[in-house]
């Protein structure tokens, strides 16, 4: 006897949907034909498609039998993911970013518009006010206007940017880059740290010949600063609460300062090292730890001097500090209260700044002029550089404010703008940026020069094969380098006019290191630097038949 089933009876579905040529910014949805088409392959024979306006109606499922029942409706509408209001799109489109026209714009932060028809993208010097030019009676100095003036650039010109990817080392880090540094007597080794801890050594002039020294520190590697003594040994501060001093040729290393003796109390105890320089005239190391206290390390006997003292508010990190060039005596810090402030070592005490520089977000670095150090460059995390022309004028308010974007998510080290050490005028500055540009179709994040003296971009230099974003960038103090870490690896550009074709080389200029750690344990929720490298190896696989200058190898590293 066949089995007795009950007659199942569903009410009427209606699927309600935008019929405009916009794609949903939460999904990709398909056409009402296409739709129509799926169903007819499934044998639905009750679909009835009825439109009204901008609106269609898709009817499912069988007739209703039973009186009096409310039919079912689903209402499928474009959502924005930003806003959560329906009727537009927000999100990547293709290499283009598009912005939710009901938030501020995310390069200025002002209303009114998204960032893709903001002035400031279009032109850096938009709402810039010149530096003045300095008018004077005297007889010199009125020749020197005239005459020789006029035949002295006020910046570098355009063809000594470094604008061409000459050297690289692929997948060089465990894990991102934080820190760049040069040597300060051979002009061909380059020093990196990582998220690690790690501190990489490069001769980036062999290209292969580089070492890895992992037992340095056991987390963020922050900053680091030669010895001015010995320029085989170097100062290092990590987020181990250590600052070390290593010998860059054997990694042989000692600790002159460790916060956190008793290791891991809990967050509330571990402290954490980030800025970091050096007073060479008295000697001391200066390092800045995550609850706003300033240390002090004898160069001479690698030992604390003192006790901590509080530069910033209580249990805000200061990230960043620099002894001026020129009267070493004079300390500029930063940090995540939004100030950055001077100060004198001589009588260094809580709460006795000279001066405190406002800012509307955190401030990832502040940094002298490199000649005069009567100038000061600042970047925070409101898309701001802020540029003070002198230290003796009016410091209530910064002379100009430059829109750039390094307000950053997670997973990125930080956007530092840095001066050019061999500019005279102390006008160029460089920085990574945050924002994509759509260049051919693809999404690349070039490194910008930028004139702080009136706002203009100089230059933005980029490679097709780095679709990566770029925030580590440093230049040489005697050649015109641009060393750059994006991700995990290491590159080193030259200006196209003096850099030598690759393909004439027999040495491949161009580096792959052989996958790192594997991963062990990684949580959801940590960063994807292997992911970035990786896209980049497959951007490298899919351009493989068209010409490019560089060559690849792969090898292994050393590590100590």
């Amino acid at each position: 006897m066949a089995p007795i089933t009950r007659k199942a009876f569903f009410p009427k579905v209606i699927i309600e949907r935008d019929s405009d040529t916009e794609h949903s910014s939460s999904e990709e949805e398909e056409g009402p034909e296409a739709l129509h088409e799926e169903e007819e392959e499934e044998e639905e024979d009750d679909v009835n498609v009825a439109g009204n306006g901008n609106a269609e109606r898709l009817e499912v499922g069988l007739e209703c039998k039973r009186k009096g029942k409310a039919p079912i409706t689903i209402s499928l509408k474009k959502v924005c993911k930003v806003c959560k209001k329906p009727g537009h799109e927000a999100g990547f489109k293709g290499a283009t970013y598009i912005d939710c026209p009901m938030k501020p714009c995310f390069l200025c932060k002002m209303p009114g518009h998204t960032t893709l028809t903001c002035p400031h993208r279009v032109t850096t010097e938009y709402g810039v006010v010149p530096a003045p030019r300095k008018r004077t009676c005297k007889p010199l100095e009125y020749v020197f206007e005239r005459q020789l003036k006029p035949s002295v650039p006020l910046i570098k010109p355009k063809y000594v940017i470094p604008d061409q990817v000459n050297c690289a080392v692929i997948r060089y880090h465990s894990r991102r880059v934080t820190c760049l540094e040069f040597h300060p007597t051979k002009n061909n080794i380059l020093l990196s740290g990582d998220k690690k801890g790690q501190l990489g050594v490069w001769d980036f002039q062999k290209v292969h010949e580089r070492m890895v020294y992992g037992n340095i520190h056991s987390c963020i590697l922050n900053n680091m600063k030669f010895d001015p003594r010995n320029d085989c040994m170097i100062y290092s501060a990590s987020s181990d609460g250590t600052i070390s001093y290593s010998d860059v040729e054997t990694g042989i290393s000692s600790y002159p300062l460790n916060l956190n003796p008793d290791g891991w109390q809990g967050p509330n105890t571990w402290k954490m090292l980030y800025g970091m320089d050096i007073n060479f005239e008295k000697g001391l190391v200066l390092a800045a730890d995550s609850f706003g206290f300033l240390h002090m390390v004898d160069t001479r006997t690698n030992h604390k001097t003192s006790d901590a003292i509080l530069i910033h508010k209580k249990g805000h990190k200061v990230v960043g500090l620099h002894c001026n060039p020129v009267q070493p005596d004079l300390l500029l810090s930063c940090g995540n209260d939004h100030f950055a402030r001077i100060w004198d070592i001589r009588r260094i005490v809580p709460k006795s700044s000279i001066y405190e520089l406002k800012h509307r977000g955190v401030v990832n670095s502040a940094y002298f002029s490199p000649v005069s150090g009567c100038k000061i460059l600042t970047t925070s995390q409101d898309n701001r550089l802020r540029i003070w022309d002198s230290i003796f004028g009016n410091m209530d308010s910064p002379s100009r404010e430059i829109v750039h974007s390094n307000d950053f998510n997670r997973y990125l080290t930080p956007f530092k703008a840095e001066w050019d050490p061999k500019d005279p005028s102390e006008s160029l500055a460089v920085i990574g940026r945050y924002i994509s540009e759509n260049y051919n179709g693809s999404a690349l994040h070039p490194i910008d020069f930028i004139d702080t003296s009136t706002g203009q971009l100089v230059a933005e230099v980029m490679d097709p094969n780095i679709t990566t974003i770029t925030p580590v960038n440093k230049l040489h103090p005697r050649d015109d380098i641009l060393a750059s870490g994006s991700s995990r690896s290491l590159f080193i550009w030259k200006p196209k006019e003096t850099s030598e074709p690759v393909e004439e080389k027999d040495e491949s200029k161009i580096v792959i290191c052989g996958v790192a750690e594997k991963k062990r344990g990684k949580k959801k929720g940590d960063d994807s630097d292997e992911s970035d490298d990786e896209a980049f190896l497959s951007k490298k696989k899919k351009s493989k038949s068209e010409k490019t200058n560089w060559k690849l190898t792969r090898c292994t590293k050393n590590k100590h």
